[in-house]
């Protein structure tokens, strides 16, 4: 018994000299650092400063040439080739609730799934969610509604927040909360876009599914496969959805009396 006990205790050693199991349930070394979420987070105040600032008012923010030239809408993004929206539109916020609950929701959740991913793991994560809830916008919104906001890849970590409960079968009540939470956000806000909170919880499901499931051996790998076959999907959907946009000129002019970010023939 002694010297069984001592071979394992030996393999136990060489298991950890090894690095083997030094890995969070994602693959990623285990680490207390939340630089990525912090970052994401600094990054999307200070865009809203900036909005705030153009447009001379702390709740209509709306006006803001940065605000203009980043939401989504079809006609700019599909119809003028300005494809940049599908991103920078998760950077942009309609007043100072709007990208409070968000950034509460970012830091509650991002945290945690920051530690569990890594930091690469994370921003593949969060910009492939992003791009799963403006693809949802651009597939099935109307072509001239502008839409904005951080909740599209916030849901996407919500599903994948979702789909780990799921695995670990952990206490669902902090999901629900932030669910309830952004809920409330997606109904009592305008121009926010309950397609793009759907899309990003489905793709961030997808994404969580990919990377949680792949089998150990070559995981790295598998996750990357998983999520290039994600990211393929999307891609081609959006170009598909693009042959259906006319090809428009977009620029700023003048609509009804203020400066407007117009798309026309």
């Amino acid at each position: 018994m002694h010297g069984a006990a001592q071979q394992q205790r030996q393999q136990h050693r060489g298991y950890r000299r090894s690095d083997l199991g030094a890995r969070t349930i994602a693959g990623a070394r285990p680490s207390s650092s939340v630089t990525v979420t912090a970052t994401l987070l600094a990054v999307n105040v200070v865009i809203f400063l900036i909005t705030v600032v153009q447009a001379k008012s702390l709740f209509d923010n709306g006006s803001a040439q940065l605000q203009q030239l980043g939401e989504l809408w079809t006609y700019p993004t599909l119809g003028g080739g300005e494809w940049w929206r599908i991103f920078t539109s998760g950077f942009l916020h309609y007043g100072p609730i709007h990208i409070a609950a968000n950034m509460f929701s970012l830091w509650m959740i991002g945290r945690a799934l920051e530690q569990v991913f890594g930091k690469v793991r994370f921003l593949a994560l969060y910009f492939v969610s992003m791009l799963g809830a403006s693809t949802a916008v651009l597939l099935f919104d109307a072509a001239n509604r502008p839409s904005a906001g951080a909740s599209g890849a916030l849901f996407g970590l919500m599903g994948c927040y979702a789909v780990i409960v799921f695995k670990l079968r952990l206490n669902p009540t902090g999901l629900i909360i932030t669910l309830v939470i952004n809920a409330y956000i997606t109904f009592s806000i305008a121009n926010i876009s309950i397609l793009a909170h759907v899309g990003g919880l489905v793709t961030g499901a997808l994404v969580a599914a990919a990377m949680l499931y792949a089998p150990e051996r070559d995981r790295v790998r598998w996750q990357t496969i998983g999520m290039a076959i994600i990211v393929v999907a999307l891609i081609g959907l959006l170009i598909w959805r693009s042959t259906q946009v006319p090809s428009l000129e977009c620029q700023f002019g003048m609509l009804r009396g203020a400066q407007s970010y117009v798309c026309g023939r």
